[in-house]
């Protein structure tokens, strides 16, 4: 089990003084869509170049021209993009397809996915590498949370690996831990606390500890 940071509210110096305190604790450094909306994929650049061991994500959350997208991504250094899981299948057959001739990595993002134990089968046959379900910020404000939709994916997902995105702290860890998924990820749990190198080093205890 491994642990991603997302970063959201941010700019890129910001970026890199949050990763700067908590890299040693995380896998992935996810730079969030509102980071790639105000920055670009420069964000993703030198994020991997500031932090080389570090896997960064870019959460494209790809609707159209999942091939090109893809692409463009991997130059700046993504090693894992996002594709959202109600895009039309030749989209993320696309975005996978190009993933592989880049070497990355594919994430569909089950946001907003009506039926989530079908679509999960559907898209766990096309080859992508990780399915993530998520309580985006909307989601959370009404009070609803992914935990039922990753237990959902931990019944059908056979090849994919399963993330959960959305809301997670510290003292809702453990339940989520103990759900399995393969990849959890937290972004206001680490940086909205005022020791996020404590929160990260207690987090990443529990789920290397998984």
């Amino acid at each position: 089990m491994e642990l991603q940071l997302a970063l959201d509210l941010v700019d890129i110096p910001g970026a890199k003084e949050i990763v700067g305190e908590v890299a040693e604790y995380i896998d992935i450094v996810e730079i969030g869509t509102p980071v790639v909306i105000n920055e670009g994929l420069r964000a993703v650049k030198e994020l991997k170049e500031a932090f080389p061991s570090l896997r960064v994500l870019a959460d494209l959350k790809i609707m159209d021209a999942g091939g090109y997208e893809v692409m463009k991504a991997s130059e700046a250094g993504a090693s894992i993009i996002t594709v959202l899981g109600v895009s039309d299948d030749t989209t993320i057959l696309g975005a996978v397809e190009e993933a592989k001739k880049q070497n990355t990595q594919v994430m569909v993002d089950m946001i907003n996915v009506k039926n989530i134990e079908e679509r999960a089968q559907e898209i766990d046959r096309m080859g992508v590498d990780y399915i993530c379900v998520h309580s985006g910020y909307d989601h959370q404000a009404a009070g609803i949370s992914s935990f039922e939709d990753l237990l959902v994916l931990k019944r059908v997902v056979k090849q994919a690996k399963t993330a959960i995105a959305g809301g997670i702290k510290l003292d809702t860890l453990r339940q989520v831990i103990e759900a399995g998924p393969d990849l959890v990820i937290v972004g206001g749990g680490i940086t909205g606390q005022a020791d996020k190198r404590a929160t990260a080093s207690e987090m990443k205890q529990l789920v290397s500890r998984a």
